[in-house]
Parts: structure tokens; sequence; C-alpha cells
């Protein structure tokens, strides 16, 4: 299979051709020049010298986010315009994951650090694990899905795995430059950086990593491509600030359905379906309430939800959602708050409880906030990614 890995998500610029386990080519640039000039002419570069026949790619694997909005951009363009006019898929490959592809086979944990601004950092943690057949390699395994954080959230995390594993720790990625004095200052544990050879975006990786991803069934048109930014623009996050203030709280309704149901995949790996919530609207236990923007300029009307099942006298509190660009907003804690009051005044509940991942910090300390209390701990109990439950309660 050959496969034309494409990178311009942050400040390198790469291409290459990757067939089975040979890499072809591979043309990486990391100077001054924006990608809008330096992509197309590598790539033309590349298939100059090589003498390749685009007719011959089966796929085109894509850096598809996060990363620089306008990077992004560029790359989505630029395999979108190849993929429509070729017919030939593309392999939208997770940005973070591609750069801890540079470390195949390490044995210690990988932590990729892309500088996002705004003191934030995109970044994931990842390890290789030994495939159980005999001489097949490693597979990368992900213990943090990318995200975009604080560089004391990761190193918190990385803290914490380190403490409870004896285990060491490569940072890489043009966020080690950015941040590497308070990298030293934070890690608690055993912890290297990465060589200067596989510190950075490399098509090639892209490529090697999209091919294992096309084995497992992922890819997608050229015509359904588009980048996965992680978080907001500017002019969303401005749009997001003017809006959250005016919204107010009330029953889901049958018209609501479709757009809590795009809320709820917006939010969770594994969501609730259409028809779950449709049968909420018929159960006289279970209320599904949900926080109406009340400014008609706004393509989401629907900003956020939660939902109630009483238990023979009992709360039982789920689905506590809200759109990524109004979070930080104190939606969730009126939605809680309307939640819990609802429950005592309809169905004469006492107590709550609910589940929240252990790594879901945010909400923890909502939820502590509200007065609920850790009970308990469901071990590995949530999937993609792997995670504890934490039982809380509030009487």
């Amino acid at each position: 299979m050959k496969i034309l890995g494409l990178d311009s998500s942050g400040l390198v610029a790469s291409v290459a051709v990757v067939e089975e386990d040979v890499t072809i080519a591979e043309y990486t640039v990391n100077y001054k020049k924006t990608h809008s000039q330096t992509l197309l002419p590598m790539f033309d570069e590349i298939k100059r010298m090589t003498e390749l026949d685009l007719h011959t790619l089966d796929a085109i694997a894509i850096a598809a986010g996060p990363g620089s909005f306008t990077g992004l951009r560029i790359g989505s363009a630029t395999a979108k315009g190849l993929g429509l006019a070729l017919n030939i898929p593309i392999i939208p490959v997770p940005t973070v994951d591609a750069l801890a592809y540079n470390a195949y086979g390490c044995g210690t944990l990988i932590c990729p650090l892309m500088d996002a601004r705004r003191n934030q950092v995109y970044t994931g943690l990842y390890e290789f694990q030994k495939r159980t057949e005999s001489g097949a390699g490693y597979e990368l395994c992900t213990i943090e899905k990318q995200c975009a954080v604080s560089l004391a959230e990761i190193v918190g995390k990385i803290n914490e795995l380190c403490r409870e594993n004896d285990r060491e720790v490569l940072f890489l990625g043009d966020g080690v430059a950015v941040y590497r004095d308070q990298i030293t200052a934070l890690t608690t544990g055993k912890y290297s950086f990465a060589p200067s050879c596989c510190n950075r975006q490399r098509a090639s990786c892209v490529a090697a990593l999209g091919a294992e991803l096309y084995k497992k069934g992922i890819s997608e048109t050229a015509a359904e491509h588009a980048p996965e930014y992680l978080r907001l623009s500017q002019a969303e996050r401005e749009r997001a600030e003017h809006t959250a203030d005016k919204y107010h709280i009330r029953e889901m309704r049958r018209s609501d359905l479709e757009e809590v149901t795009a809320l709820e995949a917006s939010c969770f790996s594994m969501p609730w379906k259409y028809g779950d919530f449709e049968e909420t609207l018929t159960n006289p236990n279970r209320v599904y309430l949900v926080a109406q923007a009340e400014t008609a300029d706004i393509k989401e009307r629907i900003l956020g939800g939660c939902m109630l099942t009483n238990i023979a006298g009992e709360g039982g509190i789920t689905n506590v959602a809200v759109r990524e660009q109004y979070r930080g907003k104190k939606i969730a804690t009126a939605l809680m708050e309307a939640l819990l009051k609802l429950g005592r005044e309809r169905y004469g509940i006492t107590a709550f409880t609910l589940e929240v991942r252990s790594q879901n910090m945010p909400a923890r300390r909502l939820y502590e906030k509200l007065g609920f209390v850790s009970k308990g701990v469901r071990p590995n109990f949530y999937e993609k990614p792997k995670d504890d439950a934490v039982i809380l309660w509030k009487d």
C-alpha cells in the first residue's frame, strides 16, 4: 500500500511517500516560510525526484489536528484537493498521536507537547506495547488522549503515573523549547527530552501510523474530511462568552431530540442514542433538563443538558454535558442545581448519586462544590479511553 503523508499542523511542514515498510521519500522543513509557500512545492519536488505516478497512491494520511488553525486548513485543503482529484480516501491521523509515533518502540511514557499558546499545550500520554504475535512489533497505546490543557495539568497526571508505576517519561515536540524550565521544575519523577532527530512532526510517521489506522478501517472520503481543531478559534470563544450569559433551563421536548443527541455525541466517547433520549420523554421516573440559548443568532440552541432518574427514592444523575465552547460559564452548575431542586420537589428524593471519570478533574471539582462526596471507585469502568469511575453521593 502506497500512502502520501502530509503534516502542516505546527512549525514544521513535512511531506512523505511511504510504501509498506519503506519510506520512499520525505521532505521536511522547519524554517520561517508559511506552509502555503512550502507544502505543495515540497510535494512537487518529491513527485519529480521519485518519478511518482499519482495514480499509484492508495490513500492520503493527513495530520488532522490539533495544531495551528491556519496550518491545519492548508494541509486539509491540500489533502482534500488531491483526494478528490485521485478519488482516493483520506486517513485522518491525530496530530499528537503521530508525534508520539516518532518514539516507536520506546519503553518509557511518551508525552508530546505542542505550544497551543494562551498558556496551554496540545498534548497526550502514550506508550508502546509489544504485540502478542511473535515478531509483530509494537502498538501505540493511548493513556491520555490528545487534549488542550495547561502544562501543569498534564505534568500532574505524569507525576501521578510515575509515582504509581516507577515510570520514566520522554518529552518531545515544539512545546519542549517553550516550557523546558517549567517541565524541569514541575516533573517529580524521571524524565528526558527527545533529541532533535525525532522531536518534531514528520510526515513519514503520519503515513506509517495512517497505515495502521487504515487496517482498522479508519478512513474517510475527501469530501467528508475536516480538521480537528480540538479547541475554538478566538472568534468562536468571543461569541461563546457573549452567548453563555443568555440562557434558561427547562425540561427537554421532543423537538430537542436531534440536538440533544448531537450534544451527547460531542461530549462522550460512548454516547446515548436518539432512541434512549426519546424513551425519556415517556418515562415518569426520568427527566432531562436542557440549557437553551436565548440568543437567536447562534447555531447551537441547546448549550448543555443533564439527566435525573428516580430509582426507588434515590436520584441517579447522568449525561451531564455542556458544549465545549460554552464551558467555564457555570452552565453545568446551573443545570445541576436545577436538577437537584426538581428531584427533591417532584420525587421527594433526599439522596443523589453519580459517577465521574477519575481523570475529569473539572467535573469532580464542580460536584464537590455542590456537596457530593466520594464513596468508592469502579476500576476500569469507562472505555475509550480506559478510566476508573469515582462514585459520588449527596445526602
